[in-house]
């Protein structure tokens, strides 16, 4: 890793952790910056993982008063999600590099459209709450499994899941949904780290980038209105999209 290198992932995790706190999205920038540079698909994958990781710690710790009060189903969404990122992890690690590669650019149009429709997906701030229903369990469970596989879009599934089939306070969804993200990427990050398909050197630039720019984007977040963040976004991933595409 040349120090043009290094400063091109420095830039690239800032703006992921800018655009996560705004409106979501920094993976596609992540994944992106590292496979242009080089990196296998497998590898900068995980490694993207690594520096999303302490975005959702930081996230759930937030909201650590709205996840106790739903502590009951944190446990039980909590243990399936477990178990899905590790299966999701596992199935990524079966895939070559090159099978994955011919993945990539469908993985990120389903992402993109996924982030496009966010908007449109999320609960409303005030909806009747019930239980979790079997149906919200097993769409958790996908959810989770394509959390470990490959991640871009899961928060946003993750709530449009708990918006459909439990309802209730907004804050309160986004509470699990932050919890759940750290149970999948770090049974994900365990699996990957064992499967030594972390790329260390890139991770240790771009983890302090993505927290200096989770800091910043709080700052940007009273400026800059969320639908611009997100037509950036949205812009990236059919760039990478296409380019994944034009270059398989």
């Amino acid at each position: 890793m040349t120090f043009a290198d290094a400063i091109f992932l420095f830039v690239a995790g800032f703006l992921s952790g800018v655009v996560n706190a705004i409106a979501g999205g920094g993976t596609f920038l992540t994944f992106g910056a590292m496979t242009m540079l080089g990196l296998p698909p497998i590898l900068a994958n995980a490694t993207s993982a690594i520096t999303q990781f302490p975005g959702y710690i930081t996230s759930s710790l937030a909201y650590a008063r709205e996840i106790r009060a739903d502590w009951k189903e944190a446990v039980q969404l909590g243990a399936l999600s477990l178990v899905g990122g590790l299966g999701g992890a596992l199935l990524l690690l079966s895939l070559s590099n090159q099978s994955f590669r011919a993945l990539v650019p469908w993985l990120l149009l389903a992402a993109t459209a996924v982030f496009a429709a966010g908007p449109y997906l999320k609960p409303k701030t005030l909806s009747p709450e019930k239980p979790v229903t079997p149906l919200g369990l097993f769409g958790q469970f996908v959810t989770s499994i394509y959390g470990g596989f490959f991640g871009a879009g899961m928060g946003i599934m993750t709530l449009a899941v708990l918006g459909l089939t439990k309802g209730g306070d907004y804050h309160r969804l986004n509470a699990l949904k932050n919890f759940l993200a750290v149970v999948i990427a770090a049974m994900a990050i365990v699996v990957f780290a064992s499967g030594k398909v972390v790329g260390w050197p890139q991770a240790a630039v771009m983890v302090p980038a993505a927290g200096l720019g989770g800091w910043s984007g709080v700052w940007a977040a009273r400026r800059v209105p969320q639908p611009v963040i997100r037509a950036l976004v949205v812009a990236v991933g059919l760039a990478l999209t296409a380019y994944y595409f034009l270059t398989g």
